[in-house]
């Protein structure tokens, strides 16, 4: 009796889980195929230290062994570990043979035009394909956007009227404000803000006021708290870079909680302003036409597109997304060197199917450069899609997220 009633437990315990995380039914779904979307490494602040980050603090920021934007050394190592960890994974998979040297059909690196995205792949590809000659492909000069990874807003009122609407009926402006408010508080006494010279100059930050989507008429917010934008990125990056916890936070004592919040500021523009359909299916098009070509070839192994935050926050909503929670991060939505990870498996029943995921090394694993391996691998969040229906082990049928792309694609480009 206390047997079956162990069983029963066991089973209804099974049934709470999310579907995809039952990893014992991966083995009857080989993979195919993985398309991985990335996010940079840690980068130096876009701001250098004497710019008007100087005059937010009475404090040296850290000081940065490369231009500002660029990658950082570190950066550079933590892309290897995690292209390590993808070779163990694929492996094991058997996607990847050991040593491999794909054919040119079988891989492809593409990334935006940037210093940082470019290195990015470069690092990742050294990890993942450590004797064999990759190419990372990019169609721009050195440091000029590549439209598929940033492209214009479309530039007609309609689209600005639409965004809007969506904006107030979403109800963000109260979220943002509360969570715009928080933040402020804990970056400006992080910052010793009221010793700074910009307080002496201009007073403090207004933590209320008119806060609108399209700011100037391209991505972002417009805010009260705009000038402290530039240091929550900063110091979002120091905190990643400087392994001392006393030297990062300016001499405070800071919580798990208290990095978040600093953290947040940088990322409420972005990610709210994706929250309307519109702006994310526009945003998105482009590099989702090029996602559901990748996916479409029959001889490509693994495609590595390179990209920044804002490719993730507008292709996850695009798709549908639902919401998720990040454990173990200060980014609360798009980590630092976080991937995208859509893999295409094939089923017994001769279907193909596919899962998303977010991949990224937590923040200790990122501050002490851990190596990350099959043992001790970095965080895994699955992605569930809204209105699509997986199976029993937490699979979409292909041709589903396949018309959702495609569908999503049309949305955007109309």
């Amino acid at each position: 009796m206390q047997k079956k009633i162990l069983v029963l437990l066991l089973g209804f315990l099974l049934l709470l889980l999310p579907a995809s995380v039952q990893a014992a039914a991966v083995k009857n779904y080989p993979l195919k195929q993985v398309l991985i979307l990335s996010r940079h490494n840690i980068r130096a602040p876009l701001a250098g230290r004497d710019s008007a980050l100087a005059k937010l603090t009475p404090h040296d920021w850290f000081a940065w062994q490369c231009k500002p934007g660029e990658l950082s050394p570190r950066g550079g190592e933590l892309e290897v570990l995690m292209g390590q960890y993808f070779r163990q994974w694929l492996e094991q998979e058997q996607l990847l043979s050991p040593n491999a040297q794909p054919q040119p059909q079988e891989v492809r690196f593409y990334t935006n035009s940037f210093q940082r995205t470019i290195a990015t792949a470069h690092y990742f590809a050294t990890g993942l394909l450590p004797v064999a000659n990759v190419t990372v492909e990019h169609h721009q000069k050195l440091n000029e956007a590549d439209p598929v990874f940033l492209p214009d807003l479309p530039d007609n009122e309609t689209f600005r009227q639409q965004v809007r609407q969506e904006f107030q009926n979403a109800g963000l402006k109260k979220k943002l404000q509360e969570r715009g408010q928080r933040s402020c508080k804990v970056l400006m006494k992080l910052l010793d803000f009221d010793r700074s010279a910009y307080a002496a100059k201009h007073g403090p930050i207004p933590l209320t006021g008119a806060i609108t989507p399209l700011k100037d008429g391209g991505i972002g917010l417009t805010t009260p708290w705009s000038a402290l934008v530039p240091a929550s990125d900063a110091i979002t990056l120091q905190y990643y870079e400087e392994e001392n916890d006393w030297r990062a936070a300016f001499g405070h004592r800071m919580t798990e909680q208290d990095w978040k919040d600093a953290a947040a500021l940088k990322e409420l523009g972005i990610h709210s302003l994706f929250q309307t359909p519109t702006a994310a299916k526009a945003l998105a098009a482009p590099l989702l036409t090029v996602i559901e070509q990748e996916l479409t070839k029959n001889q490509r192994k693994i495609t590595f597109l390179g990209g920044h935050d804002v490719n993730l926050a507008e292709v996850l909503p695009a798709l549908g997304v639902e919401d998720y929670t990040l454990p173990n991060s200060i980014e609360e939505k798009t980590p630092i060197g976080a991937k995208l990870v859509i893999e295409k498996r094939q089923g017994q029943d001769g279907e193909e199917y596919a899962t998303l995921s977010l991949i990224y090394a937590n923040a200790q694993q990122l501050r002490h450069r851990t190596a990350l391996s099959l043992n001790n691998p970095p965080e895994r969040v699955y992605l569930q899609l809204k209105g699509l229906k997986a199976n029993g082990d937490g699979f979409y049928r292909f041709t589903d997220l396949k018309q959702r792309i495609e569908r999503a694609t049309a949305d955007g480009t109309h």
